[in-house]
């Protein structure tokens, strides 16, 4: 089957002296493995391996036999040109990690358009804007709405936050309840589009220490999540 969709990059690995190995979250078809064979090489051609930078957003032409295998990608083109987000240092750094957490979450070979959408805007939101130190908080608060574990807000005014059950609470009832300032400035990201992040206003350590509890609420509901490598990056690149 022959189709033509948008798709993201998530990653890129060199296989053998000139072939790439990509996964693409696609529009049409959800995660997809492809064998880019030659790519490395090649200097002309319909596919190009700068294309396949991480969380690059591209427009491709597939074939797609859906039997698990690799697939193969007959033309590629970048259909929304970063402006900054490769070239930018902190951006770059967010680009790594943002691969990673998505690499980690996204593992269906089915449509989701909606979330497809939520990611390439958040994406074009990231390269257009300065203020980003807390897009990364945001964006994963919003990721889990899609996969399906966002916290319930009905008791948000609690003070204690269950990381297992994923609500607020009144009274501290086991070693996954979390309470204190970390839990006061997650709970400034509910109810909030990312042009209004820049006016929550935290230190490098109060930034550092919500991440933390994210993704350990991560790894409490998704199976196999890992943390990421390029987690320790971050951390040095907000101040």
């Amino acid at each position: 089957m022959v189709i033509t969709t948008k798709a993201i990059v998530l990653s890129s690995l060199k296989y053998g002296e000139s072939d790439l190995i990509v996964k693409l979250f696609t529009e049409s078809s959800g995660l997809k493995t492809y064998l880019l064979r030659n790519v490395l090489k090649s200097k002309k051609g319909k596919l190009r391996s700068s294309y396949f930078q991480s969380l690059s957003l591209l427009e491709i032409e597939a074939s797609h036999k859906n039997k698990g295998t690799l697939e193969r990608i007959n033309e590629a083109k970048i259909f929304y040109p970063y402006q900054s987000l490769h070239t930018n240092v902190v951006k770059s750094s967010l680009v790594i990690f943002l691969a990673e957490i998505l690499s980690n979450t996204i593992n269906e070979e089915a449509e989701d358009k909606i979330l497809f959408h939520f990611i390439e805007n958040s994406l074009r939101w990231l390269d257009n804007s300065k203020d980003i130190a807390n897009f990364h908080i945001s964006f994963l608060l919003k990721l889990s709405l899609h996969l399906g574990f966002y916290p319930d807000t009905s008791t948000i005014a609690k003070p204690y936050f269950n990381l297992l059950e994923g609500f607020f609470q009144d009274f501290n009832t086991g070693k996954y309840n979390e309470k204190g300032l970390t839990v006061d400035n997650f709970k400034m990201f509910f109810g909030i589009d990312f042009d209004e992040i820049n006016g929550i206003k935290l230190t490098k350590n109060e930034r550092s220490e919500l991440l933390t509890l994210l993704l350990q609420y991560y790894q409490l509901h998704l199976h196999g999540f890992k943390k990421p490598k390029s987690l320790s990056v971050l951390n040095q690149i907000f101040e």
